[in-house]
């Protein structure tokens, strides 16, 4: 099953969601630096999804936002 990413953004809280599949409880959350917070499946241990807090500031603030992950990128069909 191919997994497509959701973007969502929370304007009061001035955060952006980046989305495997839908948060659930059971996932892990670990803070990887620079404000960005990643749920873990709780079996794998892979990121299902990511909170990048303070979001609109980084974007007006013209900082670089890099986050410590590999992604392999591809179009679902």
């Amino acid at each position: 099953m191919t997994e497509k990413l959701t973007l969502r953004y929370d304007k009061v809280g001035d955060i952006l969601y980046i989305d495997k599949c839908l948060p659930y409880a059971e996932q892990e959350s670990e803070e990887i630096g620079d404000d960005t917070v990643a749920r873990l499946n709780p079996n794998s241990g892979e990121v299902e999804n990511l909170e990048i807090l303070f979001f609109s500031k980084r974007l007006l603030g013209s900082e670089l936002l890099e986050l410590p992950l590999v992604a392999s990128l591809r179009l679902s069909c």
